[in-house]
């Protein structure tokens, strides 16, 4: 099932050059307990209930500080994949197949 992380993003100008520049961050918090195995860090997934409330531009950040935890790990799954998902030019199902052991 499709998700989105909660990921902030701005336009500023370079003092150095005066260029616009387009930048963005993933929001990370800390691991819920199926991913404590991997990382002490997790990026904070949003639920689809909350999805039109995170993008609101009107929305006050003390409204949203609420969305900003781990996520269930009873509704997630992991499991060892190839290292072919570490180039950014494969694409596709084959990322997520299973490693072979």
């Amino acid at each position: 099932m499709p998700f989105a992380f909660a990921g902030i993003w701005e336009a500023w100008h370079n003092p150095e050059d005066g260029k616009e520049v387009d930048s963005c961050t993933i929001i990370t918090t800390d691991a819920n307990e199926l991913m404590k195995a991997i990382h002490d860090r997790m990026p904070v997934i949003l639920p689809a209930s909350a999805y039109d409330r995170w993008l609101d531009p009107d929305a006050k950040p003390e409204t949203l500080q609420g969305l900003l935890g781990p996520y269930k790990a009873k509704d997630l799954e992991a499991y060892p994949v190839s290292t072919y998902v570490n180039s950014p030019k494969n694409q596709g199902p084959k990322c997520l197949e299973p490693a072979q052991a």
